[in-house]
């Protein structure tokens, strides 16, 4: 028979309080079964009080950030001016190999420190903002902090690694969630000799602008999974605090509208499908 369980995964809980309630709201009405918290947020001592009444309804990870936004440590190679570089930058750094370890394990130490401090417990999960975690250097630092701090308690690390064939066969955005697939393949193959706990199929990259609509966009996500099938989602209600960090605002709120409404819950029933965890 084939899988029919799908996990949708929301990514940046804590950047902003819209985004956080709009989370919170799927994870209570059972739309989403995972979202992974910017520690490093302003906001995330507020945003994780909040959370914690629905501790069990979910899993909540740690979204590691190292682009855009303030560190939580002096970083003076990576952030001199208190600010993480840009995404493309911070790639080409990686594959350049222009990242210092120590400094980086320093902040995504203190990154997961910081989910322990609020939440009182490691994290169920570690992703990545803008899929860092995957990077060159940082993959390695996420692999020991994983082994150290979650492998115990049986938590996992998001895979970005998807085959190419099946990317090209969704034509969703192919070029950019090829890229961000091969560049997932080294953390991939860590995974497989740690015997770490990971998705099998990753999907859910598309360019944010709207062209085809979101209900298509997840039934073309959420069709024909695979077993460990992981569907990253963004959903927000936008408000001052997220423009004022973020480019990616109104895409939110259709994100958002969509998988809290019937017609959501309409296209997994119609394909048989449900929602669990992964």
């Amino acid at each position: 028979m084939m899988p029919t369980t799908v996990t949708l995964c929301a990514d940046d809980y804590g950047i902003a309080p819209g985004v956080g309630r709009a989370i919170r709201a799927l994870i209570a009405s059972g739309r989403l079964q995972a979202t992974g918290c910017m520690t490093a947020s302003p906001h995330w001592s507020d945003e994780a009080k909040r959370l914690l009444p629905l501790e069990g309804q979910a899993e909540f990870g740690v979204h590691l950030t190292l682009t855009d936004h303030a560190p939580l440590t002096t970083m003076p190679h990576l952030a001199p001016h208190g600010k993480l570089p840009p995404v493309g930058a911070m790639v080409k750094r990686a594959v350049l190999g222009r990242l210092d370890r120590s400094e980086i394990a320093a902040e995504l130490e203190a990154q997961l420190d910081a989910f322990e401090s609020a939440m009182g417990r490691p994290p169920d999960f570690l992703d990545g903002h803008h899929h860092v975690h995957q990077l060159p250097v940082v993959r390695d630092v996420v692999m020991e902090l994983w082994s150290r701090r979650l492998k115990a308690r049986g938590g996992w690390v998001r895979s970005c690694w998807e085959n190419p064939l099946r990317i090209a066969a969704r034509g969703i955005d192919p070029i950019r969630a090829t890229i961000i697939a091969v560049l997932g393949l080294g953390l991939r193959r860590m995974l497989h000799r740690a015997g770490a706990r990971h998705n099998h199929s990753f999907r859910g990259v598309y360019d944010f602008s709207g062209k085809v609509s979101y209900a298509e966009l997840f039934r073309i996500f959420t069709d024909h999974p695979s077993p460990g099938t992981l569907v990253m989602c963004h959903p927000g209600e936008v408000d001052d605090e997220l423009r004022a960090c973020e480019w990616l605002t109104d895409q939110r709120e259709v994100e958002y509208r969509f998988l809290a409404s019937e017609d959501c819950a309409r296209s997994l029933a119609e394909r048989g499908l449900t929602l669990g965890r992964l």
